[in-house]
Formats: C-alpha cells, structure tokens, sequence
C-alpha cells in the first residue's frame, strides 16, 4: 500500500488539510465546516449530514462502490433520517458507518475505526 503525504491548502483563508493516497486525494471537510462556523465545525457537518439531498447521494455512492450494499435496509434507514424518527445521535452514527465503510472502498483498507465524537 503506498503512503499516505498529509498537506494543507488555502481555500478563502482557510486551512484545508488534503491527504493524498496513490492517486487519491481526500480533503477534510472539518476544516472547510471551520470556514463557515471556526467555533463549531461540528454542527455545520452534523446539518450537511442529515441533509435529505446529502442522504440520496450517500446511497447513490453506495450502490455504485459497495457490493455488499443492501439497497432495502439503506431505504428504510433512510425514511428514518429523513422522517427524523431517530435521534440525532442515533441517525450520526448510521451515517459514520456508512462514511467508514466508503473509505474502506476508497482505501482497499479493512479496518478504519470509527471516529468518537
């Protein structure tokens, strides 16, 4: 597997950290979150991702990467965090499972942990 080169652009005089893989780049969407709230970066990413449009393309996504998607279990967790039957806390954790097993795709990696918020 090759290594992974961490570096930062300026985006409107914010710093955005790009991490760069074989021929990927990934850059942190925390950090250009930071752009619009530097305080609370977290409630701009915890808006974008139970956003119904954010959602639909997680599902797209899934259907094109993942093999293993099951398409029926995604629609039903998906009426849930659209209809906002779960708790918050609940429909960010479906959502960072989801987000974990695309970088598993996109890195060929087996094990990614789930980021503790």
């Amino acid at each position: 597997m090759s290594k992974t080169k961490k570096s930062t652009i300026e985006v409107k005089g914010t710093a955005v950290t790009v991490l760069s893989q074989a021929s990927d780049d990934y850059i942190s969407l925390t950090d250009i979150a930071k752009h619009k709230e530097p305080d609370r970066s977290d409630h701009v990413i915890q808006n974008w991702m139970r956003n119904r449009n954010t959602i639909e393309f997680l599902g797209v996504w899934e259907r094109l990467n993942n093999a293993d998607f099951k398409p029926l279990e995604f629609e039903g967790m998906n009426a849930e965090l659209i209809h906002m039957a779960l708790p918050q806390g609940e429909r960010l954790k479906r959502l960072n499972e989801i987000a974990i097993r695309q970088m598993q795709v996109l890195t060929g990696a087996t094990a990614i942990k789930q980021i503790k918020g």
